[in-house]
């Protein structure tokens, strides 16, 4: 590829409006939804800098908490393009999903995640500050992690070869990378995130690893940067435990009878789920598990509060979860507690705790999945290409295409 297959610049789609807002989510999509056939397979793999987002679609913060959905993406793109012409953007719709079900069927990789990374916050060290701070002296890696701080974002291919230099060039533990893209990123998700640093590493798909490489990052910089002294080999990273599947549990359906919303970060859409207005609406954040001291994004924050702002709502940082649903239950009188469906992550572990405490005082706790994920992560059991398989029953499944 040279740079004739470089998108034209196109102001309405170069700039990103992060509003954490469906109208805003859905306005980038409508401005992309053309480019995402063929020219989007041509260039979505150079990362053309903060200053230029045309060859990207950059809907992941708002799919994240879900103020669109996949279904509205593939809906889209769908209606502008035949399934031939958009293959590639509709895999990478899918992968998302792909990861979201291979960590919900491995909870234990999770579990690990947190230990290790508690271990190796114990002592950094220098070159992990240096990393975080920019000052590595290899010129893409110190850009990239002052454009993570500063925007809250990075191009995917920039997140890859992030992660590769970090783990075989600098021989920082994969576990405080993956803690500091948690920490800054807008889309930051405990599957694709968790999962994409230990696919670099070799760890997810066992032995193969991601190496970065100079002629590749100057290729797909568009010649903006050329780092120096970047590790020739990719030895892959090794793990001793041992991570058993676990099988994906069917859920009830949303009660008919009154209720009280939980809306968490997982999910600020999931009143599109009820079959009805609840009785009342809370939002909940600030996850037990993990660092307490871990910020969340301004785009999370705002994703939530624009979510509660119909009911005048705002969204309470907690610790104890079960304390402050059993103080909303009494002020309202409504026993039923109904929340999107949380996959692994801290807001998982936050109502995991909390449920027990809730039933104990004969609270009803019910948790509803949305059927685009309960069709696809079941099918995320090895590595993506069995998924990938079934995307076009997927797509016939969501009524999408005949």
């Amino acid at each position: 590829m040279n740079s004739r297959s470089l998108p034209a610049n196109d102001p309405d789609i170069q700039t990103v409006d992060w509003t954490p807002t469906r109208s805003a989510g859905l306005k980038r999509l409508e401005q992309f939804v053309g480019r995402s056939g063929q020219a989007y397979a041509d260039t979505r793999n150079f990362d053309l800098g903060p200053a230029d987002r045309s060859n990207t679609t950059a809907l992941s913060p708002w799919i994240r908490h879900r103020l669109i959905t996949e279904v509205d993406v593939l809906s889209a793109v769908l209606a502008r393009h035949n399934p031939v012409e958009c293959e590639i953007f509709v895999q990478e719709v899918f992968w998302r999903g792909y990861f979201k079900g291979w960590l919900e069927q491995r909870p234990s990789v999770w579990a690990s995640y947190l230990q290790d990374l508690d271990s190796a916050l114990q002592n950094p060290g220098s070159d992990y500050e240096d990393a975080i701070s920019g000052r590595t002296g290899i010129d893409c890696f110190d850009a990239w992690a002052a454009e993570l701080v500063e925007t809250g974002y990075l191009h995917n291919h920039a997140r890859m070869w992030f992660a590769s230099i970090w783990i075989f060039t600098l021989g920082l533990p994969w576990q405080l990378g993956a803690d500091f893209f948690l920490q800054h990123l807008m889309d930051a998700d405990p599957a694709s995130n968790t999962l994409s640093w230990r696919w670099v590493g070799g760890l997810h798909t066992k032995g193969k690893t991601y190496l970065a490489r100079a002629e590749n990052i100057a290729r797909y910089t568009n010649g903006r940067f050329h780092p120096k002294g970047l590790a020739a080999t990719a030895i892959p990273l090794t793990e001793s435990v041992a991570h058993p599947v676990c099988p994906i549990p069917p859920l009830a359906a949303p009660p008919d009878g009154p209720f009280l919303l939980l809306l968490t970060l997982e999910d600020v859409g999931g009143a599109a789920l009820m079959p009805h207005e609840p009785e009342a609406v809370v939002g909940l954040h600030g996850p037990v598990d993990s660092r307490s001291a871990r910020p969340q994004t301004d785009f999370a924050f705002g994703a939530l509060g624009h979510a509660l702002a119909k009911w005048r709502q705002d969204p309470i940082a907690v610790r104890n979860w079960a304390e402050t649903l059993l103080n909303k239950v009494e002020a309202t009188g409504v026993r039923r507690i109904v929340t999107p469906y949380a996959p692994i992550g801290p807001v998982r572990s936050a109502l995991d705790a909390a449920e027990p405490l809730l039933i104990r005082q004969g609270i009803e706790v019910i948790r509803v999945r949305r059927g685009y994920d309960s069709l696809v992560w079941p099918h995320a059991t090895r590595g993506f290409f069995g998924l990938k398989k079934q995307i076009p029953q997927f797509l016939k499944d969501l009524h999408l295409t005949e």
